[in-house]
């Protein structure tokens, strides 16, 4: 089997890069970020989306293209949009109609093919979700969002996003691509998208709030223009898949009413305290929640909840339900202290160089992500994931819903992927852990 390298070197050599933007001129509006939009401005959200022959037969790049310019982009002007800053050196949006990049690309092998190669190495995805941070050319020039499809030897296709974080999270990205997928089925969408009221005030006022880092966070080198930060270790990612009935046996064994979430945050807290050398690392843990969950007609934001808990006594040791509990019960809201740091100085200089996945060991709740309802000709995708780039050395844990959640027929939970971007010793050893001791694979 040729490698995924091989593979990925290939793809890129048939690349072709083009443009799409609103319709109509947007009229160089502004839009201002948020500080926790400038708390994630070092991270991007990968989605990949593979759908059979059926669903892409007789499409052009022109039928996928279209939908876009005309009802898309001009909702979403602010996506097509680069980076600026003001006089005082902070980042703001201009929504100059600069545009969403879209990659064409083909492979030689079939979905099947590319999706077998990705059990055993899941960097066969990266080549599918086009890879360029903001600054990689030209700040000012950077788009903000890309869009590729890959049409497969067997006429399926692929469709990858490669998002910001800046401009919002998965959840604002997940509802893009779906809104997408609507408009190519000829679904007109509202005239304009509501403006979240968030983030939220904390209830203690800012200058009451400890003017200290928050937990969730950790401040990084300076990054100038490059808004991309290196890692100090080889990180990897792969994707576990946990079936339904497991995820109900999991969920029968807990004295509380809790999510998948939970169980499986305790479960991959507990073995990777056992895997670390130092297990006071990971005393303390990240979580990142959805808080809302209407998306479909707001502007794209960073709506997210973080919040750190910590342990005293030692993970590694625990039961599962006592971390569930750790979970539900102690954790501590910081969204309040990040928009203090971020906005403790005039120009967001001192603030602009931080990372929040990877700071500390970080689980993402996607369970209510909506990543299969993107539709082409009323045809769901075959197998859909997201991820994140730019992830800090302790890692990040993602749990979304897998291919047969919530299908009719299904139990009441359905199938889970949790996918994790790690370093790579650490990742070798916790597959070996988890399908020794709780049957993931």
């Amino acid at each position: 089997m040729v490698s995924s390298t091989n593979n990925i070197h290939r793809l890129k050599s048939s690349m072709r890069l083009s443009s799409v933007a609103p319709a109509t001129v947007t009229g160089r509006k502004v839009h201002e970020l948020t500080n926790v939009d400038l708390a994630m401005k070092l991270h991007y959200i990968k989605g990949v989306y593979f759908f059979n022959t059926y669903a892409v037969e007789g499409l052009t790049v022109f039928d996928l293209k279209k939908p876009m310019v005309i009802h898309l982009l001009p909702l979403y002007f602010v996506a097509a949009g680069r980076i600026r800053r003001s006089e005082t050196g902070r980042p703001f949006i201009m929504c100059n109609d600069g545009g969403v990049r879209i990659v064409e690309a083909r492979c030689d092998e079939t979905v099947d093919e590319w999706m077998a190669m990705a059990v055993e190495d899941d960097s066969t995805f990266d080549g599918l979700a086009y890879n360029e941070a903001l600054g990689d050319t030209d700040l000012d020039f950077s788009p903000l969002v890309f869009i590729q499809f890959t049409w497969f030897k067997c006429g399926g296709m692929s469709v990858g996003i490669s998002w910001a974080n800046v401009l919002g999270d998965a959840f604002s990205a997940s509802t893009f691509i779906n809104l997408w997928g609507k408009t190519m089925a000829g679904y007109v969408p509202h005239k304009s998208l509501h403006v979240p009221d968030w983030p939220a005030k904390p209830e203690l006022p800012l200058s009451v709030l400890p003017k200290v880092t928050p937990n969730a966070l950790k401040r990084v080198d300076s990054v100038g223009h490059l808004w991309l930060t290196p890692n100090n270790c080889k990180m990897k990612t792969h994707t576990f898949h946990v079936p339904g009935a497991k995820i109900n046996h999991f969920l029968s064994d807990q004295k509380f009413k809790v999510s998948a979430f939970e169980v499986l945050s305790a479960i991959i807290w507990k073995t990777l305290s056992k895997i670390k050398e130092n297990p006071e690392e990971t005393r303390m843990v990240t979580l990142c929640t959805n808080k809302f969950r209407e998306r479909e007609f707001e502007s794209p934001s960073n709506g997210m909840v973080w919040s750190t808990v910590e342990a005293d006594f030692w993970v590694a040791e625990a039961e599962v339900s006592e971390l569930v509990e750790l979970i539900l019960n102690k954790r501590e809201d910081e969204n309040g202290m990040i928009e203090e740091m971020m906005g403790n100085t005039e120009t967001g200089e001192k603030s602009s160089n931080f990372i929040a996945y990877g700071a500390k060991l970080t689980f993402v709740n996607l369970e209510e992500i909506e990543i299969y309802g993107l539709e082409l000709k009323g045809q769901k995708p075959v197998y859909a994931n997201y991820s994140i780039n730019g992830v800090g050395d302790e890692g990040v844990v993602l749990v979304l819903p897998g291919p047969k959640c919530g299908n009719e027929g299904d139990d009441i939970n359905g199938d889970r992927s949790v996918t994790m971007v790690l370093p790579e010793n650490q990742l070798a050893q916790l597959k070996v852990e988890l399908k020794r001791n709780w049957s993931i694979a």
